[in-house]
């Protein structure tokens, strides 16, 4: 079985190929992947033959429990042969339903393989979560195929329109799906189904929401609004997915369900609603519609719900006869889909107002489209009738339910008549239709589908023996498909609805005022566009509240949802188990003072500058929280990200004005102040909730031991970065490079690969004859911009905190330190040469692009993961090397010292990005901008004064 998935994912994937070399003749090969999935369906027929099983299993993600479970029953044999046979029949017509010129061939090709892998998927699927993914599969792959022309708007709302309605299901039935494994602890359906089920409310609503899925995927009431749209797909598409496959997968859930949910309150009477009223609703429905396609797509809304209605019930009996009907109604709709697109095809048009005489111009033809409707209107011997009699026989003890279904039937014999009037039938008046040559590959397809309904029902006894395992699960049976049964009920209400149908059709001329005038005050279309409306209208006015181009609205907003929603449930739960220490030491208490009133002052500030050195200063009160907790590592990051931060800051605020606005007022820092204090409360409950809420023992109780044994080094916080969860860093490492190329991208206007500022030899610079030289990029800065001061300190300390932060990232495996803050300390090293010396000292301290460092870090970070490979080890595994050297003795060599060097480089990477985007290309652009003068302009070496 998994062999047959595989398959249809590479005929997806190389059908583009084949396409572009030989058009649409490709659906050709394609087709060979849903004809193997039916030969292997009919050679694996003894196997199910008598009730046994078909089953694989295989891995899948092991740390979930979940596995890749298939397994073939009767009724998952009977869909798969209609998915596999009707797929591969549709896809050898549409190689020439399809112009040679079309544009979209090679998806269309490409999504009709897929979506026949995941309908195979579907109904192999053993566990539950498996056939979900399987089921929005085909929910995406159908919104594909229903919009194939997407230049027409009504193609683009039809899927829009299917793919809302089933996902909105499919996502009910999704959580119904969770909480039926959750209760047995696993999502095998095999194994659900062999334990007690859940009691009470628990069932109840597992059951509907299950249920919501199935219908909205059946397109049943009050879901049906989709299907009739999606008409507006191709034919073959409507051929295949909404009377073979996709429509089929609600009622497929209902059968593979029925035998173990169909007990359960709520199942029986949503099911039997719901498909009554659907089957009368969309055969009344199609006796008014003038499109083929669309007359045949009500009929098939009506035929879903008694599909529904016989599969559903949950007895023996209309449990053969669903089954029996399942298959008749994927033969007859197929079949009379194909014929409505060679008529297309041929004839320009679909409205049977005006055909005329196709049955004498394409007799063949009509000959085949006879047959099909004989079998939806249930005509002896085809296989239509035999479970048509025996869904009769299956309800003669429900005479409601009986009575509404032979309704339902006089509408469904009416509208055949009606389809072969319309299409084949001759008017006065109008000129007969003239269709040419139909090519053998248009009209094979439907007359082989057709045949074998006839074959069949002929065969009426050799299909109740294959499709009877599935109706024993439901207990004993007592009925039989057959073509005679004697002279009994189910025989007289037969005969009943082929005469009241025709006697519909007969009087459809009286009946046309009823017609137009009895229907739904509201219909499915209208009911979801006034949703959908809605939605609208709702949407627009919660933004024009909420979305005013205030950012303290939109984070006080989603504060105070952070604090109502988490926050509330914090307060009715009460999760606090042991008693809470305030604080160890009488300098915590202290240090929390000066963070709160830090923050208290930061939300009165006036001027940016002092409101962020507020901010910064609650951070680093945050790192002597981790000093006085004994987290020097933790305590160290956090100092140099602070101030690197606010170095970041101090770039940002050079080109906002100094103050903030006379805003906000007196009120409004009061109001932001409680949203603070309030937000501040409900995070640190959490926090603590989330500490008090273990149970189980920390797996980080191992990390001391597993730094020492297997990261050869004493700093548990810089090993457990490089070698115990060093996937996460590795991780880290590419958010922070992609990071870097959005600051990159939005600030740059040109490549930030281009031209630096030259080198300077400002030496040999006229303005600088006579002066000693600190910094050399100094003096390109405006007098009013240099502090002589600052360039002395930065010349004094560079090259020490540069050979410091070599020393963190050298030392960090044993010690306070590693590749992050050393990389942080060259960053902060680099940026006092900026602030320093300007744009062309920064060019002078790092003549190298940004992107290339941050792309060598990443290269050393990966390739360190790449060479454990390469040693026989597991990816990211470390190594110990022992060396010895004169004048230093023995010591040794971690290998993941190379990954905490990609670590360094890609931090300064970053800040070299950083400085350059914010600081200077901000610089260069305020220069050619002709802003404030306060630089020198160097040009070819030469100084001069701006």
């Amino acid at each position: 079985m998994l062999v047959l998935l595989t398959l249809h994912l590479t005929a997806a994937i190389v059908a583009p190929l084949l396409v572009r070399r030989w058009g649409p003749r490709a659906c050709y090969p394609l087709a060979l992947a849903p004809a193997a999935a039916f030969g292997w369906a009919l050679v694996r027929t003894p196997d199910v033959a008598h009730g046994g099983a078909v089953v694989e299993t295989y891995p899948w993600i092991s740390q979930l429990g979940l596995d890749l479970a298939l397994r073939m029953t009767t009724l998952s044999w009977l869909m798969t042969l209609l998915v596999g046979g009707v797929g591969a029949v549709v896809l050898v017509y549409s190689a020439r339903y399809l112009p040679a010129d079309a544009v979209g061939t090679a998806q269309y090709a490409a999504v009709m393989v897929g979506f026949a892998g995941a309908m195979l998927g579907l109904v192999l699927a053993d566990d539950l979560l498996l056939l979900y993914v399987c089921w929005e599969l085909t929910t995406v792959l159908s919104y594909l195929l229903i919009g194939h022309s997407a230049e027409r708007r009504s193609a683009r709302w039809a899927a829009g329109q299917a793919l809302i309605l089933t996902t909105l299901g499919g996502l009910a039935m999704l959580v119904g799906f969770i909480m039926l494994g959750h209760h047995a602890g696993t999502y095998r359906w095999s194994e659900i189904a062999a334990r007690p089920l859940p009691e009470g409310t628990y069932l109840v609503v597992a059951v509907l929401l299950i249920l919501l899925g199935a219908l909205s995927k059946s397109a049943l009431l009050p879901f049906t609004s989709w299907l009739p749209v999606a008409m507006a797909a191709p034919t073959p598409v409507s051929a295949y997915l909404h009377a073979a496959a996709m429509v089929k997968a609600g009622v497929y859930l209902l059968g593979l369900l029925a035998p173990v949910l169909a007990g359960a309150a709520p199942w029986r009477p949503v099911v039997l609603v719901a498909g009554l009223a659907t089957m009368v609703i969309g055969g009344w429905a199609a006796l008014r519609q003038h499109d083929l396609k669309l007359l045949l797509a009500y009929g098939t809304v009506s035929q879903l719900g008694l599909l529904a209605v016989t599969i559903g019930v949950g007895t023996a009996d209309a449990a053969l006869a669903g089954v029996a009907m399942l298959a008749a109604h994927a033969l007859f709709k197929a079949t009379l889909f194909l014929v409505v697109g060679v008529i297309d095809h041929g004839a320009g048009t679909r409205d049977l107002r005006k055909l005329s005489g196709l049955g004498r111009a394409a007799p063949v033809l009509a000959g085949v489209a006879v047959l099909a409707a004989a079998s939806m209107a249930g005509v002896p011997p085809l296989l239509g009738f035999v479970a048509k009699e025996a869904v009769f026989a299956a309800f003669t003890d429900r005479p409601v339910v009986l009575a509404v279904l032979v309704v339902g039937t006089v509408l469904t014999v009416a509208y055949s008549l009606r389809f072969l009037w319309g299409a084949f039938g001759s008017r006065p008046g109008i000129a007969p239709t003239r269709l040419g040559r139909i090519p053998p590959t248009m009209l094979l397809p439907p007359a082989g589908l057709a045949l074998v309904g006839l074959a069949a029902g002929l065969a009426a006894g050799p299909v109740d023996h294959l499709l009877r395992p599935y109706a024993e699960s439901f207990g004993p049976v007592h009925a039989h498909l057959a073509i005679w049964s004697g002279l009994n009920l189910a025989l007289g209400l037969s005969v009943l609805v082929l005469a009241g149908g025709a006697v519909v059709f007969w009087l459809r001329r009286p009946l046309a005022p009823a017609l137009a005038r009895v229907r739904a005050p509201v219909t499915g279309q209208q009911g979801y566009e006034w949703v959908t409306h809605r939605f609208d209208r709702v949407a627009v006015d919660v933004t024009s509240v909420t979305q005013r181009g205030s950012l303290p609205q939109y984070l006080g907003l989603i504060l105070l949802v952070l604090a109502a929603v988490p926050g509330g449930v914090l307060l009715y739960i009460q999760p606090w188990q042991y008693p809470i220490a305030l604080w160890l030491t009488p300098a915590q208490p202290v240090v929390l003072v000066v963070i709160s009133v830090a923050a208290l002052l930061a939300v009165g500030a006036r001027r940016r500058m002092t409101a962020m050195l507020l901010v910064g200063m609650t951070g680093y009160g945050t790192a002597m929280f981790f000093v006085l907790y004994g987290a020097p590592d933790l305590a160290l990051t956090q100092f140099l990200v602070e101030t690197v931060t606010i170095a970041v800051f101090v770039l940002v605020l050079r080109r906002l004005p100094k103050r903030f606005s006379v805003r906000p007022l007196w009120s409004s820092r009061w109001l932001r102040r409680g949203i603070g204090a309030i937000v501040g409360l409900t995070v640190a409950g959490l926090a603590v909730a989330a500490a008090t809420a273990r149970h189980a023992r920390s797996i980080s109780e191992d990390f001391p031991q597993l730094a020492v044994e297997q990261g050869h080094g004493r700093n548990v916080v810089n090993v457990t970065l490089v070698d115990i969860r060093a996937w996460d860093t590795l991780g880290e490492l590419s958010v922070l490079v992609v990071a870097a190329t959005g600051v990159a991208s939005l600030v740059f206007q040109r490549s930030r690969t281009g031209p630096r500022p030259r080198r300077l030899d400002v030496d040999r610079g006229e303005v600088l004859a006579g002066r000693p030289v600190w910094l050399r990029g100094g003096a390109t800065l405006h007098e009013r911009n240099r502090s002589l001061v600052l360039e002395v300190v930065t010349r004094l300390i560079f090259h020490t905190a540069v050979l410091f932060s070599f020393y963190l990232l050298f030392s960090g495996h044993n010690a306070p330190g590693g590749g992050f803050s050393g990389g942080l300390v060259a960053s902060l090293a680099l940026t006092m040469r900026y602030l320093a010396g300007g744009r062309y000292e920064l060019a002078e301290a790092a003549p190298v692009n940004a992107g290339t460092v941050l792309g060598a870090g990443l290269a050393v970070a990966v390739g360190g993961a790449l060479a454990s490979m390469f040693a026989g080890g597991e990816a990211l595994e470390s190594a110990k090397i022992d060396f010895w050297l004169p004048l230093v003795g023995d010591f040794y060599l971690v290998t993941s010292l190379f990954f905490d060097v990609g670590v360094y480089l890609v931090v300064i990477g970053l800040a070299l990005d950083v400085l350059r985007s914010l600081g200077a290309e901000v610089d260069r652009n305020i220069e050619s901008s002709g802003g404030r003068p306060g630089v020198l302009a160097v040009e070819r070496g030469r100084g001069r004064r701006r």
